[in-house]
């Protein structure tokens, strides 16, 4: 299972929505739902104040999985802003240092 950031910010409706629909208890209770759904798992989701609004760690099957998620909540019109971040363990970057890449930077 892959490992991902969710961060962004929510639209004037979607503050409203937090507000009417029970907080953010409510919200974590319903994104965790979400995941699940999705065959994955909600790890930890806190709000902040600044540019974004929300962080969310979470695991999903694949990539396929988080573009349909970001794509299905991106397009509800309750986020103004998402960025969706595949995260990497160290044993992930331990086999990429293994791996052998042939590149030239330019005009060398």
């Amino acid at each position: 299972m892959a490992k991902y950031l969710f961060h962004g910010s929510y639209s004037i409706e979607g503050n409203k929505g937090i507000v009417k629909g029970g907080g953010g208890t409510a919200r974590r209770k319903a994104i965790a739902a979400l995941f699940e759904g999705m065959g994955g798992k909600l790890e930890c989701i806190y709000w902040a104040l600044g540019r974004d609004d929300y962080f969310i760690i979470a695991d999903l099957p694949n990539n396929v999985s988080a573009a349909a998620l970001a794509l299905h909540v991106g397009g509800s019109g309750a986020i103004g802003r998402l960025a969706s971040v595949p995260l990497l363990t160290a044993e992930d970057v331990d086999a990429a240092t293994k791996l052998t890449v042939n590149y030239t930077p330019p005009g060398q």
